[in-house]
């Protein structure tokens, strides 16, 4: 019974979706990440991320994002670790603060589900790469606003864009970084 009542209420919800330019809300938008860490494994966020989404509900192709993540408020929970993680040797935020994305091409599956595949800027690298994502849904919010959320995950691999920590024999860092997105947008 509550997956009828799910679905419905996710059914009623694309039913009532909006086209139109939605702003990333810096305040609900994230970029969680994980990566090996010895023999385990470390993870964080990317709390400050902000943008814009193009949402042409009739043909999604002509639909478009672009996102900025600051990488100088990363957090990890552990603050020496943060400031460890910002240095030259690792994410050398002094000379790349950001990470930024723009998409080229938007590709449905169905109706809630497709691939973005844009360029994303990181570490003064440019790489075209495919990310796969959910729409989550569309609907008003408490404060009279109307909002689409998104998920997105994809592996990086950090020396894809010059980062060589997980290259090195014995590294306690690994090369791959999964990445879990999560985007809400703010109707203009």
């Amino acid at each position: 019974m509550k997956k009828i009542i799910f679905l419905l209420l996710l059914i009623t919800s694309f039913a009532q979706a909006e086209s139109g330019r939605y702003t990333v809300d810096p305040e609900h938008s994230f970029a969680n990440w994980k990566i090996r860490h010895v023999v385990s494994k470390t993870s964080g966020t990317i709390p400050d991320m902000t943008g814009e989404m193009l949402i042409n509900l009739d043909d999604m192709s002509q639909s478009k994002i672009h996102v900025d993540m600051s990488l100088l408020k990363i957090n990890s929970d552990h603050k020496k670790r943060d400031d460890h993680i910002q240095e030259k040797k690792f994410l050398n935020t002094a000379l790349h603060p950001k990470i930024h994305f723009k998409s080229t091409q938007i590709t449905m599956q169905d109706n809630q589900s497709g691939v973005v595949t844009g360029v994303l800027s990181m570490g003064g690298v440019e790489k075209t790469l495919a990310i796969p994502f959910t729409l989550l849904g569309f609907g008003a919010d408490p404060w009279g606003g109307y909002r689409v959320g998104l998920e997105g995950n994809i592996d990086v691999k950090a020396s894809d864009f010059g980062y060589t920590w997980g290259m090195k024999e014995n590294s306690s860092l690994g090369d791959k970084i999964e990445v879990n997105l999560l985007v809400e947008g703010i109707k203009q």
